[in-house]
């Protein structure tokens, strides 16, 4: 049999994060020509029930690392566990999801391995012998770069929420399901996090949002920023900010979306009074279609978006909720 591909599924208070699920779908996609299983990853406390569910979405097999004192997050802990599955395992790639918690691991276990590591990568294909092509942004989001591992060996690459497929579930997936274990001591961490003070609780995570509205300088101020919630409210989407505005204290740097905050990739970005400078293009410019409203015509964010407004948002954003109340409400 072929080596496997091992994905890393990322949970949190129980809740499988999509971007496991995504990264799944593509390892299928990928290994399913050649006949290479994919062999999911699971790691937390009271996370065994999860493995069906990651089963159900095309997993060949469940690995499931469970344990009480796993409930947060350990690089140290985590690093040990998804290294002893890959010296066991020998897979030709693993894939994790490229969120805060995914770029924090990935180098880290690369580092371990002594392999190739791809951050962030927005395409994937696999040669005859498993050598992963990985194209990523590059320069703000400039440019992309097509990379290769090498050696095809346990090659791990991040894969960016949003841009790829999840499988279908199937009702009754029958896949294998196995204790992980490490080494006694082998994962013990330095340090331990004993308490998650979650701020903003309720608000829709930016990084894995389908649809985000975003605000920037041309609010004027932060009270106006109620618009930009209604609009997303009525659509059921998350909030985001220009670098502008939180520099400004508008907002706090968890909204802001761009090179120096979050890389978005959802199925509709809207842009209120944002010009559109590069830094903040680098973070949404692989949305799959974006709207910009702006009062200049000449705005760089006009280039990038697939349908512009050229008027005033105080007049444009309000009359666009009222018509997403009306099209839910059926009038």
């Amino acid at each position: 049999m072929a080596n496997p591909i091992l994905v890393f599924c990322e949970q949190r208070d129980g809740r499988l994060k999509r971007v496991g699920l995504e990264a799944v779908g593509e390892a299928c996609r990928l290994g399913g020509a050649a006949g290479r299983p994919v062999i999911a990853v699971v790691i937390g406390s009271s996370v065994a029930p999860l493995a069906s569910e990651i089963a159900s979405h095309g997993a060949s097999r469940v690995l499931v690392a469970e344990d009480a004192g796993r409930r947060y997050y350990s690089s140290e802990t985590y690093t040990a566990l998804l290294t002893e599955a890959a010296m066991r395992l020998q897979p030709v790639a693993i894939f994790l999801g490229a969120t805060a918690m995914g770029k924090d691991l990935a180098p880290k276990l690369a580092a371990r391995l002594k392999t190739f590591l791809a951050q962030d990568c927005v395409a994937l294909e696999m040669e005859a012998d498993g050598s992963i092509l990985a194209t990523r942004p590059i320069y703000g989001g400039k440019l992309r770069a097509v990379v290769k591992a090498t050696t095809p060996v346990c090659q791990v690459v991040t894969l960016r929420p949003n841009v790829f497929s999840a499988h279908e579930p199937k009702p009754s997936p029958d896949a294998p399901v196995e204790r992980l274990t490490i080494t006694a001591g082998a994962g013990r961490p330095m340090a331990v996090v004993r308490e998650v003070q979650e701020a903003g609780g309720g608000k829709k995570e930016l990084t894995e949002a389908a649809i985000i509205v975003s605000g920037g300088r041309g609010l004027k101020g932060p009270e106006n920023f109620k618009l930009i919630e209604e609009l997303a409210a009525a659509l059921g989407a998350a909030v985001g900010a220009s670098r502008a505005a939180v520099d400004a204290g508008w907002k706090p740097h968890s909204y802001q979306v761009g090179l120096t905050g979050k890389t978005v990739s959802p199925q509709l970005y809207i842009a209120c009074g944002i010009s559109g400078a590069i830094q903040h293009q680098a973070g949404m410019s692989s949305a799959r279609t974006i709207v910009a409203i702006n009062t200049n015509p000449n705005a760089p964010i006009f280039k990038l978006a697939t349908y512009g407004i050229v008027g005033d948002l105080f007049e444009v954003v309000p009359l666009l909720t009222e018509e997403v109340k009306k099209l839910k409400a059926g009038l």
